[in-house]
């Protein structure tokens, strides 16, 4: 056990981590690197840029003629995926803490450091991409000891371009990473981090063990669901699974028992063996809090139960998902999911069609609400669908998050307005460093959910960071806003907004529709409403046929009469007709602005 270090990586997005995780696996000969970024194998995150799952490989290090085993978990930094840091925070001893040379401190640098603070993990801390023109290292020097801290000598300079400092890291991590504690002799305590889905092997559970021993071949039980096991297959885990005879106190690795069920395996689930169990479940890990919540319904309603089990074995790959079954009177049956935020309601929808072949339709985005009724009774909604009646609601909560966001100085104003606009208030201001400044806010979650983190990139030139996590629920004046065509409420176009934004939102909703929304043999009455009041309308013009054109003068009672023939054609077709909401039109809401 001396010889074992778990550690994992973390950073702010696009600071250099899994370049940098590649360089550690070509200095330990672990593997050939072929093309960058070895570690994100799906093609989203090489076409993207961004690391979305964490992975986990081991490799050797020889270090003053001694062997040393180095369990590494490469770790997302976008502010969606936070769920996947703490997993791999939970596994590990020690941590790499990456800053960009050229962009210095951000959010999500902070947030994860936190993180990793708050479960004791040995913080080595590394200035990246040090051979770029731009680079300012020993002003990122200066913001690294100020966050955490250390002497200068602990932070370590490095490239994971060219390879600078990579020896110097795996010597830092050898020397400063504790080893995994437990006990060898204690009966088994093996903590479930990821779980993968093979469709010949059944469910692959990756785990540390943090107490006992595991053995091919032993009958295990997993904690929480209470299902039994044998374990088929135990190994470590290369660039491929590589087999072993056991896993040992502190060693990262995975585990095949045939599991089918994508619902038998929960992350954060403790294994232990069924002879001889532990007394307790290991614990302090979090279970996931999803942010923003949308439908997901299959655009062919036979593909209902293709969907659920599509979404299962997403699960299992990517625990932050949730769902539950839900139907709509536009769409038929569907889910309702919770997402940790946009981009990951985005990468979702993507690994559904390429993963699984699923074609869907997604509704607008929102997030959950307390509403308390006028008996005092409170409940939880994630649906606009789901609300009480007006008269029986006494008010209504939403969800505030606390947003720490990173900036120059420069883009200060912009800023500001962007964030009050957004109906946020100022909680303080302090300075990071040089003019580098941190802004906490307090902002509706509900604003932040559909193109906040956009507008903030596009006004700060991409320099601004963003983090934030949910601070409380408080009263608010929400409104229930519907879009009705030809006077039947589309369900799916619901939205729960502000009292000052219902106008201006409805309007443009409205517009919207009318330039999306197929012409019919009839017209089309696309209108906003709250309640019973309507507050904006916009008209979808018929395609009609000049039944006029074949009289050459005449009285004109001959033309009235083949018009008033064609009005009676037409209003029995508009009780007859239905209208199809295309799917672009959801997508489009999202990006009204």
């Amino acid at each position: 056990m001396e010889n074992i270090r778990n550690f994992c990586i973390i950073a702010h997005i696009d600071h250099g981590k899994s370049t940098l995780a590649d360089r550690l696996l070509e200095y330990t000969n672990t593997i050939q690197v072929t093309a960058g970024q070895m570690l994100d194998n799906m093609d989203l995150e090489r076409e993207r840029g961004i690391t979305i799952k964490s992975h986990a490989i081991q490799m050797e290090y020889e270090y003053q003629e001694k062997k040393y085993i180095l369990n590494l978990i490469d770790t997302p930094g976008h502010v969606d995926f936070s769920y996947e840091v703490s997993r791999s925070i939970a596994a590990c001893e020690g941590a790499l803490l990456i800053v960009d040379s050229t962009q210095g401190v951000q959010a999500q640098t902070i947030s994860n450091l936190y993180m990793a603070i708050d479960h004791d993990l040995e913080i080595i801390p590394i200035v990246n991409k040090i051979d770029m023109p731009n680079a300012m290292p020993e002003e990122v020097e200066d913001e690294i000891i100020e966050l955490i801290g250390c002497e200068r000598e602990d932070i370590i300079r490095a490239s994971g371009k060219t390879g600078d400092g990579v020896s110097k890291i795996l010597e830092a991590i050898v020397e400063r990473v504790p080893c995994p504690v437990g006990d060898k002799n204690a009966p088994l305590q093996a903590l479930i981090f990821d779980s993968i889905f093979n469709s010949f092997r059944g469910i692959i559970t990756l785990c540390k063990v943090t107490n006992g021993v595991i053995r091919k071949g032993d009958k295990v039980k997993f904690v929480q669901t209470g299902m039994e096991y044998d374990a088929d297959e135990v190994g470590v885990l290369k660039m491929d699974m590589k087999p072993t005879k056991e896993l040992s106190t502190g060693e990262v690795g995975y585990i095949i028992s045939g599991i089918k069920n994508a619902t038998e395996v929960k992350v954060g689930d403790t294994i232990t063996h069924i002879e001889q169990p532990c007394e307790q479940a290991i614990a302090g890990f979090q279970v996931v809090k999803p942010m923003v919540f949308a439908g997901v319904y299959p655009i062919d309603p036979n593909d209902y139960e293709n969907l659920r089990a599509s979404l299962e074995k997403l699960q299992l790959n990517d625990a932050s998902l949730t769902f539950l079954p839900e139907s709509s009177q536009a769409l038929g049956f569907g889910f309702r999911c919770g997402f940790l935020g946009l981009l990951h309601m985005e990468i979702v929808q993507e690994r559904l069609d390429r993963e699984f072949n699923m074609d869907v339709i997604t509704t607008v985005p929102n997030v959950s609400y307390m509403v308390y009724d006028k008996m005092g009774e409170s409940k939880e909604v994630h649906n606009p669908s789901g609300l009480p009646e007006p008269t029986m609601i006494e008010h209504i909560e939403e969800p505030y998050i606390k947003a720490s966001i990173i900036t120059s100085a420069d883009y200060i104003g912009p800023i500001m307005t962007l964030c009050l606009d957004k109906r946020g208030e100022l909680v303080s201001q302090n300075y990071v460093s040089g003019n580098r400044l941190e802004l906490i806010f307090m902002i509706p979650l509900g604003e932040i959910v559909i193109d906040f983190y956009d507008k903030l990139k596009s006004i700060s030139k991409g320099y601004a960071s963003f983090d934030y996590h949910i601070d409380s629920f408080r009263p608010s004046k929400l409104v229930k806003l519907d879009i009705l065509l030809n006077g039947e409420p589309v369900d799916a176009l619901s939205t729960l907004t502000h009292e000052s934004n219902a106008v201006g939102f409805g309007r443009r909703m409205c517009e919207k529709l009318k330039e999306l929304i197929p012409r019919q043999q009839f017209d089309i009455a696309i209108q906003a409403a709250i309640g019973g009041k309507i507050i904006a309308r916009e008209t979808v013009k018929q395609v009609r046929k000049d039944v006029t054109a074949k009289c050459y003068g005449g009285d004109v009672s001959r033309k009235r009469k083949l018009l008033e023939k064609q009005k009676k054609g037409k209003k029995r077709m508009k009780q007859v007709g239905n209208v199809q909401v295309p799917q672009k039109a959801f997508l489009a809401v999202l990006k009204l602005d």
